[in-house]
């Protein structure tokens, strides 16, 4: 057909399977295992016809307030979205326009390599080093913008605060996007740099710690003039992005924190119980700070451990790509959960 050849044809980002069952473990996504927290559910229930029929308002403001009075800067520091994609989406179409390839370790969320061949964006992706580390030397080149995530998905490696500035250090004339996701399970985050560094954005999303994967809440913070910048795109792309509800219900979980930290607390004292028993299996990973562990072993394949976990109706992450494909990703689930995860793997190593 004549008009295909008009199309924009990319690879499109796969995400992990939603099997529409309830009889199955699913640790695949990296979803909380926990409900959202109490005040969620309650204001949920009693929302009035105008949270639906009503245009929300675009500056988001209930949620924007909310964030930045907990994370202690000003609301013109804050923007929000639909899921932190959304806010990646924008950010990449926002700021890497120069022309210069912008720079992502080649183990990394699969997404940044599908915006960057939508948005027409050239990359590279440098190599971490052989403990699935950032070797920051690699990000000092010129460049069009430099993204990572930290912790890192899908090794849940944490890179220290110290490497995390210098390479926004070396990076000043280019945005540095340091991708949160997963840091309230125990690393410590780059909004401690914002004072210090304009060009740095801090990504961070609710789908994980705060239980509201489906609510799709994504949000960053960073100097006034870049979110000025990322405003003004968004209002020329879709000035409504995130619903009313979702306003309404994020700002409730951001005011919760004591349910907030006591959910992660748990999260982490599972993933920390997990990892020794994964380890007397003969199971290796590095030590994750996120909500899931990057496992592979030596006798199993990584890929018949996952057709088998599947016949059992636990699903995991696994992918056929260079470096990882002998790799699994297990999202921590609940202790019950993970323990019937453990029994079957036991039992599975048991008759090789």
């Amino acid at each position: 057909m004549k008009w295909e050849e008009s199309v924009r044809r990319v690879v499109p980002y796969v995400a992990g399977e939603q099997p529409n069952r309830r009889d199955i473990i699913k640790l695949n996504t990296n979803e909380c295992p926990y409900p959202p927290a109490p005040g969620v559910a309650k204001l949920a229930a009693g929302m009035d016809s105008g949270a639906f029929r009503r245009y929300p308002d675009p500056d988001a403001s209930i949620l924007t307030d909310a964030l930045a009075e907990y994370y202690h800067v000003d609301p013109q520091q804050v923007f929000v979205g639909v899921g932190s994609d959304d806010v990646l989406a924008m950010a990449f179409l926002t700021f890497f326009n120069s022309g210069r390839p912008i720079l992502f370790p080649d183990v990394t969320y699969s997404f940044y390599d599908v915006w960057a061949n939508l948005y027409r964006i050239p990359y590279q992706m440098k190599p971490l080093d052989e403990n699935w580390h950032i070797r920051p030397q690699d990000y000092r080149q010129p460049n069009g913008g430099v993204i990572f995530p930290n912790p890192n998905a899908p090794t849940g490696v944490l890179e220290s605060l110290d490497t995390v500035e210098e390479i926004v250090r070396e990076n000043r004339d280019s945005v540095v996007i340091v991708d949160e996701a997963y840091v309230d399970f125990g690393g410590a985050s780059a909004l401690a740099f914002l004072e210090r560094y304009d060009n740095l954005l801090v990504v961070q999303t609710f789908s994980k710690s705060r239980a509201m994967a489906g609510m799709r809440i994504g949000f960053c913070i960073g100097s006034r003039k870049l979110i000025g910048y990322l405003k003004d795109v968004k209002f020329s792309f879709n000035s409504y992005t995130l619903n009313l509800p979702a306003q309404m219900l994020g700002a409730e979980a951001v005011r919760d924190d004591r349910y907030f930290k006591d959910i992660t607390a748990k999260i982490i004292a599972t993933r920390e119980r997990v990892k020794k028993e994964l380890k007397d299996m003969g199971f290796t990973f590095p030590d994750s700070m996120a909500n899931f562990i990057f496992a592979t072993h030596q006798k199993a394949p990584a890929a018949r451990l996952f057709r088998d976990l599947k016949e059992a109706d636990i699903y995991v992450r696994h992918w056929d790509k260079p470096r990882i494909s002998d790799y699994l990703r297990i999202t921590v689930g609940t202790d019950g959960e993970m323990d019937a995860l453990l029994a079957f793997l036991k039992d599975d190593l048991d008759k090789l």
